[in-house]
């Protein structure tokens, strides 16, 4: 007998919520900035969390390139839930690759990011 499918509500699920109301999203964009974290970068593997996926190399570096992504992503509302003015989560594709931002302390407007694995779909992405 097979295992019945469930359908549930995961409120970790990854997806899209618009700006609440009133919110100028370019100006949050433009106060967005990309600071990188040790847990996904290659040069520190050795802080690695076990679950942290590691940034590409072409990209560790480029941080002008990736905050770009980041205030791009926002302005077109590739973003998931808002804590305190900013996006908790913030979406880029590049190719078959889709790169999540995380935002640090919430308020502060400093992101992290990382590439998804496959099965880490954003719903409505």
């Amino acid at each position: 007998m097979r295992k019945p499918v469930r359908h549930r509500n995961n409120p970790k699920a990854r997806r899209l919520a618009p700006p609440p109301g009133g919110v100028d999203v370019c100006r949050v964009a433009a106060n967005c900035r990309y600071v990188g974290s040790p847990y996904h970068a290659r040069a520190l593997a050795i802080h690695r969390r076990p679950d942290a996926s590691l940034c590409p190399a072409h990209l560790s570096s480029d941080h002008q390139r990736v905050e770009g992504w980041l205030r791009a992503s926002v302005r077109s509302g590739r973003t998931g839930a808002w804590e305190q003015g900013f996006p908790k989560y913030v979406w880029h594709v590049e190719g078959d690759t889709v790169y999540e931002a995380r935002q640090g302390a919430p308020g502060s407007g400093e992101y992290h990011g990382y590439p998804l694995q496959p099965a880490q779909r954003v719903r409505d992405l």
